[in-house]
């Protein structure tokens, strides 16, 4: 337990203030072979104090990097020429100049390093030498190589907190942009449900009071309601489970024809429960599966609103291909005053598909009356 103990208070330390410790470790015991081998020798109180105050400035250069360094040079230089065993404590300037430089305080560790290494210089111009040229060089070498090496830290550090911010941006930006995907994924399938829901039960409503109303008087429209009925829930049905089939899928290929196609656009026409005029002018098969869907879902929205608003049961269905695009009008001479400016939520769902894949929708009243819808889908403009 004792020893678990003082391995999570070791842990607490940070790892820079154990290798502080670590390095008056080092020199205390640097210290200690010196005097334990030069016991010739008396040393005096500098021999102490002067180590002592080098080592207090290695323990506070992390939080006064500049003041520490100035400590340790100014202790480190009168240290040699006034003690009297000379310990190794030599390797203290090299460890604040270090630190300096790391922490972004280079020209102050330059102008600190130059001035120790010129007063050294001029030390050794006396009588006595403390250090050859040789050794003048090398300890030369250690101050820029000191300085260097803390640049080269701070860079590396400063490049791996850039790509960490760069790493949580780009996360951040992930999540944002998964976010956007599933609201648009929600639109997506909130408008194919009202598209294949809405529509068609509307349909059943309408089919189901003309049943009703006919039921004992005209039989015959009674039952052709209830077979409209009956085919409009099939189709239902269909689309239902194709809706949710796409839903489904994870990893496999989405399918190549969608539910609704202009190919099947007669199957469409009928279950409208309108007596349609058809006007096809161009191959309507092979379409882009996002226009071919688009263009269905817009021609089933328009006859959906001549049944609901027009007050008439005829309507009339134009579909042209030509020069990379699909052309759309549905038209009416009803009577009813519904749509007038064309601001519905079934004609702004119209507009919304058209404009994601480039194109147009137009509603609105025609001059001779009735309304008209027209929409406009390039086949180049899938986005």
């Amino acid at each position: 337990m004792d020893n678990a103990g003082t391995v999570l208070s070791m842990r607490r330390i940070p790892a820079r203030t154990m290798v502080s410790l670590a390095i008056v470790g080092t020199t205390v015991a640097g210290l200690v072979v010196t005097w334990l081998l030069r016991r010739d020798l008396q040393p005096n109180a500098l021999d102490v104090l002067l180590p002592l105050v080098a080592m207090g400035g290695v323990l506070v250069r992390e939080r006064w990097p500049v003041v520490a360094l100035v400590v340790v040079m100014a202790a480190t230089l009168a240290y040699y020429p006034y003690s009297a065993l000379d310990a190794p404590i030599i390797f203290l300037p090299f460890v604040a100049l270090f630190t300096a430089a790391e922490r972004g305080h280079l020209v102050p560790a330059i102008a600190i390093g130059a001035t120790g290494l010129i007063v050294m210089g001029l030390g050794e111009t006396g009588e006595v030498r403390h250090v050859d040229d040789s050794a003048f060089m090398m300890i030369s070498g250690w101050v820029v190589a000191a300085i260097a090496a803390g640049s080269v830290s701070r860079n590396r550090s400063r490049y791996l907190q850039e790509a960490e911010r760069r790493a949580r941006e780009a996360e951040q930006n992930r999540e944002a942009e998964a976010r956007r995907r599933a609201g648009e994924e929600r639109l997506r399938i909130a408008r194919e449900l009202h598209d294949v829901i809405g529509h068609n039960v509307s349909l059943i409503n309408v089919q189901a009071s003309a049943a009703l109303h006919g039921l004992e008087k005209r039989p015959e429209d009674a039952e052709r309601a209830l077979r409209a009925i009956k085919d409009i829930s099939k189709e239902t049905l269909r689309e239902l489970r194709a809706t949710l089939g796409a839903l489904r899928q994870v990893d496999e290929e989405a399918p190549t024809t969608p539910a609704d196609s202009l190919a099947r656009v007669d199957e469409l026409v009928r279950s409208s429960g309108l007596d349609v005029r058809t006007e096809l002018s161009g191959p309507l098969d092979r379409l882009p599966v996002e226009v071919d869907l688009a263009a269905t879902r817009i021609i089933r929205e328009a006859l959906t609103n001549v049944h609901r608003h027009s007050g008439t049961n005829e309507a009339t269905l134009t579909i042209t291909r030509d020069d990379g695009r699909i052309l759309i009008e549905v038209a009416d001479d009803g009577p009813g005053a519904a749509f007038t400016e064309g601001s519905g939520l079934g004609i702004l769902g119209m507009r919304e598909r058209a404009a994601a894949l480039g194109g147009t929708v137009e509603a609105g009243p025609r001059p001779e009356g009735g309304f008209r819808v027209t929409a406009e889908l390039p086949l180049n403009g899938v986005r």
